[in-house]
């Protein structure tokens, strides 16, 4: 395949062509990890690390300014629909700070640092040290500038040191971490990835031995996800940490869940412009793709490798438990009825409240959060 460099090369085709590359150098075929790991990460093109807007209430072409009722936007956020969110985290995180005796903070992909803003308000003294990990030039500028009063006690790092200490918040972190994609068709278990035809991306499947971590009945065709990388993730935190709490906010589901027999095409989506659509090889760079969190495999993963689950439940459980309504008994004016109308997005059941889970890990020893005191569902996990 012919590449012009870079400098000549349309924005829309860097992505074709460097996938193209990769798939030439791994013989024809790449995984759909690969695949999903190019199109997010890419150093300017991929969707995380390019200048596009991501987080926001609206849609671009609604006026306004980005993260601002508004603002050009493929998606929003739980920070950014309230601070209450933040607010109501931060009282979980204030406990696991004293619970385990650590004064630093850490969140993996902060986005737009609106949640980092609003635990650093709240927190205040309680944390010495707020470490962003965060590996995308463009959201670091938008964080730093967003920040900047906080700009003494917080510290951007690519990659983790040898040992930490301090409680780890990820919202929104799993989902955006590559899957495997496996396919059953005509009862014969297939991995699909990603070939090209045609110079176009196309999916192709391989025969493999994987198999998800629980058996579907049934011999219909079924499509689904594994998660060794989000896994793999959990179990670098249970390495390094010392001392400390995990809290992982994301959409997923328990194990019997995520495998049920009817879920037979997936949960992978795309989200560009407030829209969802399935087709993950078509703009590729141009919009976000994610999938579903398996948070059995999280727990067990967290488990093996030395953590203690210290619960698991509804993201609108958690955040009730942590007083999210707290204060907000006041009159009823316009700017009230706005509050609470985007409070409620975070825990009804048929916004965020329920499709969106909590879950929490401890190195070291054992207590009571707060998020699980009524709810918890580890049973489930």
């Amino acid at each position: 395949m012919t590449t012009p460099s870079s400098l000549t090369t349309p924005p829309d085709l860097r992505p074709l062509q460097a996938i193209g590359r990769a798939i030439e150098a791994a013989g024809g075929w790449i995984g759909f990890d690969r695949f999903m790991a190019l199109a997010l990460y890419s150093p300017g093109w991929g969707y995380y690390t390019n200048e596009s807007r991501k987080f926001g209430l609206m849609p671009a072409g609604k006026g306004g300014k980005d993260g601002e009722p508004g603002g050009g936007s493929d998606f929003v956020t739980a920070p950014e629909l309230s601070p209450r969110f933040g607010q109501a985290l931060a009282r979980q995180v204030g406990q696991a700070l004293q619970a385990t005796g650590t004064a630093e903070v850490w969140e993996f992909g902060a986005g737009s640092g609106a949640l980092a803003l609003q635990l650093l308000q709240a927190l205040g003294a309680q944390v010495e040290r707020y470490t962003i990990v965060d590996l995308s030039g463009s959201l670091r500028a938008r964080q730093q500038a967003k920040l900047a009063a906080h700009a003494g006690k917080v510290h951007w790092v690519t990659e983790l040191p040898a040992r930490m200490r301090g409680v780890v918040v990820g919202n929104e972190v799993l989902d955006a971490m590559p899957v495997q994609l496996l396919a059953r068709v005509a009862g014969v278990w297939h991995e699909r990835g990603v070939a090209l035809h045609d110079d176009r991306l196309v999916y192709a499947d391989r025969p493999t031995a994987l198999r998800p971590p629980v058996e579907v009945p049934g011999e219909h065709d079924y499509v689904t996800e594994i998660h060794p990388q989000g896994e793999g993730f959990v179990r670098t935190l249970a390495d390094k940490l010392e001392a400390g709490a995990v809290f992982l906010l994301d959409y997923g589901f328990p194990e019997h869940e995520y495998y049920h027999p009817q879920r037979s095409m997936g949960t992978v989506m795309c989200h560009r412009g407030h829209l969802s659509d399935g087709d993950a090889l078509a703009d590729v760079g141009r919009k976000d793709i994610t999938a579903h969190v398996n948070f059995t495999g999280v727990a067990l993963a967290g488990q093996e490798a030395g953590l203690q689950v210290l619960g698991y439940t509804s993201q609108g459980r958690f955040l009730l438990n942590c007083g999210l309504l707290d204060g907000m008994e006041g009159g009823v004016d316009s700017a009230n009825l706005a509050e609470r109308a985007m409070v409620q997005k975070l825990i009804a059941e048929h916004e965020m409240g329920e499709l969106f889970k909590v879950i929490a890990f401890a190195k070291g020893p054992l207590w009571e959060p707060m998020g699980f005191s009524a709810g918890d569902r580890s049973h489930t996990l």
